[in-house]
Protein backbone atom coordinates (compact mmCIF):
# COMPACT_ATOMS: atom_id res chain seq x y z
CA UNK A 1 0.00 0.00 0.00
CA UNK A 2 1.44 3.39 -0.96
CA UNK A 3 1.89 6.14 1.64
CA UNK A 4 -1.15 8.18 0.53
CA UNK A 5 -3.51 5.19 0.74
CA UNK A 6 -2.02 4.21 4.10
CA UNK A 7 -2.74 7.71 5.44
CA UNK A 8 -6.33 7.40 4.18
CA UNK A 9 -6.79 4.12 6.04
CA UNK A 10 -5.33 5.52 9.28
CA UNK A 11 -7.62 8.56 9.26
CA UNK A 12 -10.66 6.51 8.26
CA UNK A 13 -9.99 4.08 11.13
CA UNK A 14 -9.99 7.05 13.50
CA UNK A 15 -13.34 8.19 12.14
CA UNK A 16 -14.84 4.79 12.95
CA UNK A 17 -14.02 5.40 16.63
CA UNK A 18 -16.25 8.50 16.71
CA UNK A 19 -19.56 8.31 18.59
CA UNK A 20 -21.48 8.07 15.27
CA UNK A 21 -19.26 5.27 13.95
CA UNK A 22 -17.82 7.45 11.20
CA UNK A 23 -19.32 8.74 7.98
CA UNK A 24 -18.21 8.40 4.36
CA UNK A 25 -18.59 12.17 3.85
CA UNK A 26 -15.85 12.66 6.48
CA UNK A 27 -13.45 10.20 4.86
CA UNK A 28 -10.12 11.41 3.54
CA UNK A 29 -10.95 10.02 0.10
CA UNK A 30 -13.91 12.40 -0.12
CA UNK A 31 -12.12 15.36 1.43
CA UNK A 32 -9.21 15.22 -1.00
CA UNK A 33 -11.66 15.13 -3.91
CA UNK A 34 -13.09 18.43 -2.66
CA UNK A 35 -9.85 20.15 -3.71
CA UNK A 36 -11.40 20.17 -7.19
CA UNK A 37 -14.05 22.51 -5.77
CA UNK A 38 -11.55 24.87 -4.20
CA UNK A 39 -11.62 23.40 -0.68
CA UNK A 40 -8.53 22.63 1.41
CA UNK A 41 -8.99 19.68 3.80
CA UNK A 42 -7.92 19.91 7.43
CA UNK A 43 -7.82 16.93 9.80
CA UNK A 44 -8.41 17.73 13.46
CA UNK A 45 -9.04 15.93 16.73
CA UNK A 46 -11.50 17.82 18.94
CA UNK A 47 -12.33 16.50 22.41
CA UNK A 48 -11.36 13.03 21.22
CA UNK A 49 -13.48 13.25 18.07
CA UNK A 50 -11.79 12.97 14.65
CA UNK A 51 -13.11 15.85 12.52
CA UNK A 52 -12.59 16.40 8.80
CA UNK A 53 -12.79 20.10 7.94
CA UNK A 54 -13.09 21.67 4.49
CA UNK A 55 -11.67 25.20 4.30
CA UNK A 56 -12.29 27.85 1.66
CA UNK A 57 -11.22 31.53 1.67
CA UNK A 58 -13.81 34.27 1.22
CA UNK A 59 -12.45 37.60 0.02
CA UNK A 60 -12.38 40.28 2.77
CA UNK A 61 -14.20 38.08 5.31
CA UNK A 62 -11.63 35.40 6.12
CA UNK A 63 -11.88 31.62 5.93
CA UNK A 64 -15.01 29.51 5.92
CA UNK A 65 -15.10 26.02 7.41
CA UNK A 66 -17.52 23.24 6.50
CA UNK A 67 -17.69 19.95 8.41
CA UNK A 68 -19.59 17.56 6.08
CA UNK A 69 -21.72 15.29 8.28
CA UNK A 70 -19.58 16.36 11.18
CA UNK A 71 -18.51 16.46 13.87
CA UNK A 72 -19.13 12.74 14.34
CA UNK A 73 -21.44 12.93 17.35
CA UNK A 74 -24.99 11.71 17.88
CA UNK A 75 -26.39 13.92 20.66
CA UNK A 76 -26.64 17.64 21.41
CA UNK A 77 -24.65 17.09 24.62
CA UNK A 78 -21.77 15.50 22.69
CA UNK A 79 -21.84 18.34 20.17
CA UNK A 80 -21.80 21.02 22.85
CA UNK A 81 -18.63 19.50 24.31
CA UNK A 82 -16.81 20.03 21.01
CA UNK A 83 -17.95 23.62 20.34
CA UNK A 84 -15.47 25.56 22.56
CA UNK A 85 -12.46 23.76 21.04
CA UNK A 86 -13.76 24.11 17.47
CA UNK A 87 -14.33 27.81 18.12
CA UNK A 88 -10.84 28.27 19.60
CA UNK A 89 -9.07 26.51 16.73
CA UNK A 90 -11.17 28.25 14.08
CA UNK A 91 -10.55 31.71 15.54
CA UNK A 92 -6.80 31.05 15.55
CA UNK A 93 -6.99 30.11 11.85
CA UNK A 94 -8.80 33.29 10.80
CA UNK A 95 -12.15 31.56 10.27
CA UNK A 96 -15.33 33.67 10.43
CA UNK A 97 -17.90 30.83 10.43
CA UNK A 98 -18.08 27.05 10.70
CA UNK A 99 -20.88 25.02 9.13
CA UNK A 100 -21.72 21.95 11.21
CA UNK A 101 -23.74 18.97 9.98
CA UNK A 102 -23.93 16.40 12.80
CA UNK A 103 -26.00 13.22 12.62
CA UNK A 104 -28.27 14.17 15.50
CA UNK A 105 -31.87 12.95 15.25
CA UNK A 106 -34.26 15.85 14.72
CA UNK A 107 -36.62 16.96 17.47
CA UNK A 108 -38.03 20.26 18.66
CA UNK A 109 -35.92 19.92 21.77
CA UNK A 110 -32.73 19.38 19.74
CA UNK A 111 -33.37 22.46 17.59
CA UNK A 112 -34.13 24.55 20.69
CA UNK A 113 -30.92 23.41 22.41
CA UNK A 114 -28.78 24.13 19.36
CA UNK A 115 -30.25 27.62 19.05
CA UNK A 116 -29.69 28.18 22.78
CA UNK A 117 -26.02 27.24 22.22
CA UNK A 118 -25.76 30.16 19.79
CA UNK A 119 -25.82 28.14 16.59
CA UNK A 120 -27.63 29.49 13.51
CA UNK A 121 -29.81 27.09 11.54
CA UNK A 122 -29.08 27.06 7.78
CA UNK A 123 -30.22 25.09 4.70
CA UNK A 124 -28.95 21.53 4.33
CA UNK A 125 -25.95 20.79 2.12
CA UNK A 126 -25.81 17.00 1.86
CA UNK A 127 -28.89 15.23 0.46
CA UNK A 128 -29.41 12.88 3.41
CA UNK A 129 -30.58 15.36 6.03
CA UNK A 130 -33.69 13.18 5.73
CA UNK A 131 -33.06 9.66 4.55
CA UNK A 132 -34.03 6.00 4.53
CA UNK A 133 -31.88 3.59 6.55
CA UNK A 134 -32.06 -0.16 6.03
CA UNK A 135 -30.98 -2.46 8.88
CA UNK A 136 -28.53 -5.01 7.50
CA UNK A 137 -27.63 -6.63 10.82
CA UNK A 138 -29.94 -9.68 10.34
CA UNK A 139 -29.11 -12.51 7.93
CA UNK A 140 -29.47 -11.79 4.22
CA UNK A 141 -32.63 -13.93 4.07
CA UNK A 142 -34.11 -11.97 6.97
CA UNK A 143 -33.18 -8.68 5.30
CA UNK A 144 -35.07 -9.80 2.19
CA UNK A 145 -38.05 -10.82 4.31
CA UNK A 146 -38.02 -7.42 6.03
CA UNK A 147 -38.34 -5.49 2.78
CA UNK A 148 -41.69 -4.01 1.89
CA UNK A 149 -43.81 -6.23 -0.33
CA UNK A 150 -43.42 -3.83 -3.26
CA UNK A 151 -39.63 -3.99 -3.02
CA UNK A 152 -39.52 -7.78 -2.80
CA UNK A 153 -41.90 -8.10 -5.74
CA UNK A 154 -39.81 -5.73 -7.89
CA UNK A 155 -36.61 -7.68 -7.16
CA UNK A 156 -38.20 -11.04 -7.96
CA UNK A 157 -39.88 -9.68 -11.09
CA UNK A 158 -36.61 -8.28 -12.43
CA UNK A 159 -34.88 -11.62 -11.81
CA UNK A 160 -37.65 -13.51 -13.65
CA UNK A 161 -37.55 -11.09 -16.58
CA UNK A 162 -33.83 -11.62 -17.08
CA UNK A 163 -32.36 -8.41 -15.63
CA UNK A 164 -28.69 -8.88 -14.72
CA UNK A 165 -27.29 -6.74 -11.90
CA UNK A 166 -23.66 -6.97 -10.86
CA UNK A 167 -20.58 -5.17 -9.55
CA UNK A 168 -18.40 -3.98 -12.44
CA UNK A 169 -14.79 -2.98 -12.82
CA UNK A 170 -14.09 0.74 -12.42
CA UNK A 171 -12.67 1.28 -15.90
CA UNK A 172 -12.62 4.61 -17.71
CA UNK A 173 -15.30 3.27 -20.04
CA UNK A 174 -17.59 2.23 -17.20
CA UNK A 175 -17.09 5.53 -15.38
CA UNK A 176 -18.04 7.40 -18.55
CA UNK A 177 -21.13 5.23 -18.96
CA UNK A 178 -22.13 5.93 -15.35
CA UNK A 179 -21.56 9.66 -15.73
CA UNK A 180 -23.66 9.76 -18.90
CA UNK A 181 -26.45 7.97 -17.05
CA UNK A 182 -26.26 10.56 -14.27
CA UNK A 183 -26.41 13.48 -16.68
CA UNK A 184 -29.30 12.05 -18.66
CA UNK A 185 -31.27 11.25 -15.51
CA UNK A 186 -30.74 14.75 -14.13
CA UNK A 187 -31.42 16.58 -17.41
CA UNK A 188 -34.04 19.25 -16.85
CA UNK A 189 -35.07 19.58 -13.20
CA UNK A 190 -31.83 18.46 -11.50
CA UNK A 191 -29.18 19.31 -14.08
CA UNK A 192 -27.45 21.88 -11.83
CA UNK A 193 -26.82 19.18 -9.23
CA UNK A 194 -24.43 17.29 -11.53
CA UNK A 195 -20.75 18.16 -11.23
CA UNK A 196 -18.08 17.74 -13.91
CA UNK A 197 -16.87 14.30 -14.93
CA UNK A 198 -13.41 14.75 -13.40
CA UNK A 199 -14.95 15.28 -9.95
CA UNK A 200 -16.85 11.98 -10.13
CA UNK A 201 -13.93 10.12 -11.68
CA UNK A 202 -11.61 11.19 -8.90
CA UNK A 203 -13.82 10.31 -5.96
CA UNK A 204 -15.13 7.05 -7.50
CA UNK A 205 -11.54 5.98 -8.03
CA UNK A 206 -10.37 7.18 -4.60
CA UNK A 207 -12.94 5.05 -2.78
CA UNK A 208 -12.49 2.04 -5.06
CA UNK A 209 -8.71 2.13 -4.63
CA UNK A 210 -9.05 1.68 -0.85
CA UNK A 211 -11.78 -0.94 -1.19
CA UNK A 212 -14.48 1.35 0.18
CA UNK A 213 -16.40 1.98 -3.06
CA UNK A 214 -17.94 -0.07 -5.84
CA UNK A 215 -19.73 0.59 -9.13
CA UNK A 216 -22.75 -1.52 -10.07
CA UNK A 217 -24.62 -1.86 -13.36
CA UNK A 218 -27.95 -3.44 -14.28
CA UNK A 219 -28.49 -4.82 -17.80
CA UNK A 220 -31.63 -5.87 -19.64
CA UNK A 221 -31.35 -7.68 -22.96
CA UNK A 222 -27.62 -6.77 -23.00
CA UNK A 223 -28.41 -3.06 -22.63
CA UNK A 224 -27.27 -0.94 -19.68
CA UNK A 225 -30.42 0.30 -17.93
CA UNK A 226 -29.26 1.46 -14.47
CA UNK A 227 -26.14 2.22 -12.46
CA UNK A 228 -25.21 2.82 -8.84
CA UNK A 229 -22.11 3.76 -6.91
CA UNK A 230 -21.98 2.82 -3.24
CA UNK A 231 -19.44 3.34 -0.45
CA UNK A 232 -19.00 2.22 3.12
CA UNK A 233 -17.01 2.96 6.26
CA UNK A 234 -16.97 0.55 9.18
CA UNK A 235 -20.51 -0.69 9.72
CA UNK A 236 -22.22 2.09 7.73
CA UNK A 237 -22.90 2.04 3.99
CA UNK A 238 -24.14 4.75 1.62
CA UNK A 239 -25.80 4.78 -1.80
CA UNK A 240 -23.97 7.77 -3.25
CA UNK A 241 -24.94 7.99 -6.94
CA UNK A 242 -27.68 6.33 -8.92
CA UNK A 243 -29.21 6.71 -12.36
CA UNK A 244 -31.27 4.84 -14.92
CA UNK A 245 -32.43 5.23 -18.49
CA UNK A 246 -35.65 7.19 -18.96
CA UNK A 247 -37.42 4.43 -20.89
CA UNK A 248 -38.74 1.98 -18.31
CA UNK A 249 -38.08 -1.19 -20.28
CA UNK A 250 -37.36 -3.49 -17.35
CA UNK A 251 -39.55 -3.37 -14.25
CA UNK A 252 -37.58 -3.65 -11.02
CA UNK A 253 -34.11 -3.19 -12.54
CA UNK A 254 -33.16 -0.50 -10.02
CA UNK A 255 -34.52 -2.62 -7.16
CA UNK A 256 -32.46 -5.62 -8.23
CA UNK A 257 -29.44 -3.33 -8.56
CA UNK A 258 -29.93 -2.20 -4.96
CA UNK A 259 -30.18 -5.80 -3.86
CA UNK A 260 -26.74 -6.42 -5.35
CA UNK A 261 -25.45 -3.41 -3.42
CA UNK A 262 -27.02 -4.76 -0.23
CA UNK A 263 -25.32 -8.14 -0.71
CA UNK A 264 -21.99 -6.38 -1.32
CA UNK A 265 -22.47 -4.36 1.86
CA UNK A 266 -23.40 -7.43 3.92
CA UNK A 267 -20.22 -9.21 2.77
CA UNK A 268 -18.20 -6.33 4.24
CA UNK A 269 -19.85 -6.26 7.63
CA UNK A 270 -22.08 -3.24 7.01
CA UNK A 271 -25.05 -3.13 9.39
CA UNK A 272 -26.78 0.11 8.34
CA UNK A 273 -27.35 1.08 4.71
CA UNK A 274 -28.18 4.73 3.97
CA UNK A 275 -30.16 5.25 0.76
CA UNK A 276 -28.93 8.86 0.90
CA UNK A 277 -31.82 11.24 0.73
CA UNK A 278 -35.61 11.42 0.82
CA UNK A 279 -38.25 14.04 1.50
CA UNK A 280 -38.73 14.91 5.18
CA UNK A 281 -40.87 12.35 7.00
CA UNK A 282 -43.66 14.92 7.15
CA UNK A 283 -43.63 15.23 3.33
CA UNK A 284 -42.84 11.67 2.26
CA UNK A 285 -46.37 11.18 0.88
CA UNK A 286 -46.61 14.62 -0.72
CA UNK A 287 -46.90 13.96 -4.46
CA UNK A 288 -46.06 17.60 -5.24
CA UNK A 289 -42.63 17.31 -3.59
CA UNK A 290 -39.84 17.40 -6.18
CA UNK A 291 -38.26 14.29 -4.63
CA UNK A 292 -41.51 12.37 -4.20
CA UNK A 293 -40.47 9.74 -6.77
CA UNK A 294 -37.08 9.33 -5.11
CA UNK A 295 -38.72 8.86 -1.73
CA UNK A 296 -41.26 6.38 -3.11
CA UNK A 297 -38.47 4.22 -4.55
CA UNK A 298 -36.40 4.22 -1.37
CA UNK A 299 -39.32 3.59 0.97
CA UNK A 300 -40.22 0.54 -1.13
CA UNK A 301 -37.37 -1.09 0.81
CA UNK A 302 -38.37 0.18 4.26
CA UNK A 303 -40.99 2.76 5.22
CA UNK A 304 -39.10 4.46 8.04
CA UNK A 305 -37.68 7.91 7.22
CA UNK A 306 -34.95 9.26 9.49
CA UNK A 307 -34.71 13.04 9.93
CA UNK A 308 -31.54 14.72 11.21
CA UNK A 309 -31.24 18.27 12.54
CA UNK A 310 -29.41 19.38 9.40
CA UNK A 311 -26.91 22.24 9.15
CA UNK A 312 -26.05 24.89 11.71
CA UNK A 313 -23.46 27.66 11.58
CA UNK A 314 -21.10 28.32 14.47
CA UNK A 315 -20.39 32.05 14.26
CA UNK A 316 -16.77 33.02 14.96
CA UNK A 317 -16.76 36.63 13.72
CA UNK A 318 -20.26 38.19 14.06
CA UNK A 319 -19.52 41.18 11.81
CA UNK A 320 -18.14 39.12 8.96
CA UNK A 321 -20.92 36.58 9.37
CA UNK A 322 -23.61 39.26 9.05
CA UNK A 323 -22.09 40.35 5.75
CA UNK A 324 -21.90 36.73 4.64
CA UNK A 325 -25.55 36.12 5.44
CA UNK A 326 -26.84 39.35 3.95
CA UNK A 327 -25.27 39.24 0.49
CA UNK A 328 -21.76 37.75 0.21
CA UNK A 329 -22.91 34.12 0.37
CA UNK A 330 -25.41 34.54 -2.48
CA UNK A 331 -22.81 36.43 -4.52
CA UNK A 332 -19.99 33.89 -4.20
CA UNK A 333 -22.28 30.92 -4.83
CA UNK A 334 -23.69 32.62 -7.92
CA UNK A 335 -20.27 33.62 -9.26
CA UNK A 336 -18.82 30.16 -8.68
CA UNK A 337 -21.56 28.64 -10.81
CA UNK A 338 -21.64 31.31 -13.51
CA UNK A 339 -17.87 31.65 -13.95
CA UNK A 340 -16.62 28.14 -13.14
CA UNK A 341 -19.75 25.99 -13.59
CA UNK A 342 -19.24 24.34 -10.25
CA UNK A 343 -21.16 24.19 -6.97
CA UNK A 344 -19.70 26.16 -4.09
CA UNK A 345 -20.18 23.34 -1.60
Amino acid sequence: MDKTKQQDVIWDDRLIQNPNGGNVFQMQEMAETKRLNGWTPQYLTVDGVAVTVLEKPVLLLGKYWYLPKGPGVTTVTELEKTLPEIQRIARGCGVFAVKLEPEIIESDEAHHSLAAAGLVRTPAVQPNVSTVLLDLSPTLDDVMASLNQKGRHAIRRAERDGVIAKAVELTDENMRLMYDLLRNTAAGRFESSIRGYEYYRQFWKAFADTGHGQLFFAYYQDKLVAGAYAMYLGRKGLYKDGASIREKTAYGASHLLQWEVIKWMKARGVESYDFCGAPHSSAINDESHKFYGVGRFKTSFTKQVTDYVGCYDLVISPGSYRLWQRFVQRLVISLEWRLMRRQWF
